[in-house]
Parts: C-alpha cells; structure tokens; sequence
C-alpha cells in the first residue's frame, strides 16, 4: 500500500482522495484554509460525465442530495427569441441528469464522504515547499510541520503552490472576461420545463445564464468580455452593488429577462477573472503530480472544470490500481487525460474570447472517441 498525500481539500483534491482510498491507497489531505469553506457565493453545475465520475466513487448520492436537477437547455438571442432547446447530457438517466448546486456544497458533501470513510483532512496546513528523494516526498508546511509519503498530489486550484514547485514559469493567463455570479429573488417565468431548465442567453454585451431552483430562488451568472482582468484591489474593495450597477445598464440593452434578474439581487455578487493554465504546462516531476485546476484550469464557458477534476481522480486512481508502478502509472494518466482536458481548455477559452460562439447541445467537451465511460468504469481495466 502506498502513501499518498493531496495538497488541496477542494474539489480535485477530496475527489482524488476518495478514489485513491477506494483504491486501497493510503491518503492523507492537507488543505490551507482553516475551515471549509470554499467560494460560498459561487454555484456550478455538474455534467453527466462528472456525475458518472461520482457514481463509480460511490458518492453520487451524497451529491445529488444537494442542488437540482437540470434536464434541458434552452438559448435566447438578444432580443428574447428562443432560437434553441436541447437536452441536457444523459437526462433521461436520474444517477447522470445534470445538477446545479454551490461550490460549498459539492466540497462539503465530498468532505463529509472522505470524513465517514476514514480519511484525514488537515486544515491549516499551507505548503511551504516540495522535497523529492528516492525514498520519498515530503511536502513541507509554513507551520514548520512536514508530511511524507510515497507520491504528492498537487489540488491545490489555479494559483496552485505544488505547480510553483514543478513549473515554476508557468502562470495562470486570463481568457478574456470578468465572470458574475449571483442569486434572485426574482424569477421568470419557468415554461414548460419547470424548474430543470437553465436559459442561456447570447446577449449584445453579456453571455448570461439563469436558472430557478425549486425554493424560487434564480441562479444566474454573467461573462462579460474585458480587455484587461480585474486587478485584486478592485474585487476586495468593490462597494457592494457596484457589480449589480455595473451589470443591469449592459444587459438593458437587450430584450431578455436578464436585467430584471439581476436588479433583483439584494445579496453579495461574486466577480471573477476567466482564467486558464495555458496547454502544454507540466504536469509531473519526480513523484509529484497535478490534478484538477491546478493542471489544466479552463475559462467557465463550457461549465466542465468540476466534472474534469471528478474524471481526473478515478482515472488517476485506477492507473496507480492497475499500474506495474508508479512511473509508468502516471504516464499512463498523462496520456489520458491531457489531450481531452486540453481540448476543454481550447474550446472553453475560445468561447470566452469570441472566437465562436458555444453549441447549444450542452454536451461536454470531448474528443471524437473517447471511451470516457469505459475509463470511468471502476470494474474495467484501462486499455
């Protein structure tokens, strides 16, 4: 049995761990944050790949319990006509239906699933630096504390510490929008879909998306093309309707229901950079690997940064289960997971810059070909 130790208790990295340990490895997660919480102002939602990823952890059900289910899309053009509908993924199945849920509770549900199993969690434990030896890595804390094992999983998200220690050239690069995130009191009206449909609109001045919970609450978000990236200055001291004010004037300009949904914030907006690691950035040295954001962090546009970290752990966990060691293990990873999440990468980041506009099929981002269902598969062998 190896010891394995993930930097990161987010998303990638309470995900990895639940498959690794599923794998009979042993694993140990450290994350910087004194507490869980993690992006509490943004939601997501999870695709079906992602949700097939969960179900061979064993933990869909943990996950469905939070949110609400999406079956289909539609698409508005700027004056309200809606000139698409599709399904949404594999709708008709309820374990691989879409959920839209927030980013604190997909963490706090694959927390609460690593906890009950007997994984340990550290909190506060901010990487220092990475010691790769022949016997071992060891991650080293700001605390003075040091953990050893036998592999280290960088999960560490878009500004990862780990990705310093193998790349250190590498830096997160801004695709081209500020994205909002918020939640109404008001909403349209639902059609004939109800509650399970997400309206997508392809504004004048703004990408939106809304959808409405069961509670009657009204999910939205909006990317809005920028030349240049917010500077950190302005989110952590922006007053607290500048973003609303910002928002409602631009989405005036078209005849759709997006400015009256966001007039009718009276919470917090929560404003971001599009940003991705560019493609070709290292992901391993020694016994040190990336996953997740850290890896390959892609711009919000094709909404699949959640679903490629849920992929990422079963396939990595399944290499190092079928593996003859861990060289050849990761390898194997590499080669299978870099050309799909790359293509994400590419498709989202043009989607982002303009370069064309997103299909309205709702189907994630892959490769003509991929088996994905087969690596998935816990029982299957990779081939």
């Amino acid at each position: 049995m190896a010891r394995l130790l993930v930097i990161g208790g987010g998303i990638a990295g309470t995900a990895a761990a639940l498959a690794l340990h599923k794998a009979g490895q042993e694993v140990a997660v450290y994350e910087a944050h004194p507490d869980s919480a993690e992006d509490i102002g943004a939601f997501l939602t999870l695709a079906s790949n992602g949700l097939r990823a969960l179900a061979e952890l064993d933990a869909a059900p943990a996950v469905t319990a939070a949110g609400f289910p999406l079956t289909t899309m539609r698409l508005l053009d700027a004056e309200g006509t809606e000139v698409a509908r599709a399904p949404l993924g594999e709708a008709d199945d309820p374990v691989l239906r879409y959920r839209c849920l927030r980013r604190g509770e997909l963490g706090a549900a694959l927390r609460s699933e690593a906890v009950g199993r007997g994984i340990g969690i550290v909190h506060g434990a901010r990487l220092a630096s990475v010691e790769d030896g022949p016997g071992g890595v060891t991650a080293h804390f700001t605390d003075g504390s040091t953990a050893s094992g036998d592999l280290l999983l960088g999960a560490d998200g878009l500004n990862s510490a780990v990705r310093r220690s193998i790349a250190p050239a590498a830096r997160p690069r801004y695709a081209g929008q500020h994205v909002f995130y918020g939640y109404s009191s008001w909403a349209p009206a639902a059609g004939e879909d109800g509650t399970a449909c997400i309206t997508m609109i392809r504004g004048s001045a703004a990408a939106f998306g809304h959808t409405t919970s069961p509670r009657g609450e009204t999910y939205w978000f909006a990317r809005v093309t920028a030349e240049a990236p917010l500077t950190a200055d302005e989110t952590a001291h922006a007053a607290p309707t500048r973003w609303r004010d910002l928002l409602v004037p631009l989405l005036r300009r078209d005849t759709t229901p997006a400015a009256d949904v966001v007039a009718a914030t009276t919470g917090p907006v929560l404003v971001t950079n599009a940003t991705e690691i560019p493609n070709g950035t290292p992901w391993r040295r020694g016994r040190t690997l990336l996953v997740g954001d850290a890896a390959h962090a892609a711009s919000p546009a094709t909404g699949q940064g959640a679903s490629m970290a849920l992929e990422d752990a079963v396939i990595l966990a399944k290499c190092l289960r079928d593996a003859p060691d861990t060289e050849s293990a990761l390898s194997r990873y590499e080669a299978l997971r870099r050309p799909r999440v790359e293509h994400n990468t590419t498709v989202s980041g043009n989607i982002s810059r303009g370069v064309h506009a997103p299909a309205p099929g709702g189907r994630p981002a892959a490769r003509p070909g991929d088996a994905l269902a087969r690596q998935l598969e816990w029982a299957a062998p990779l081939s």
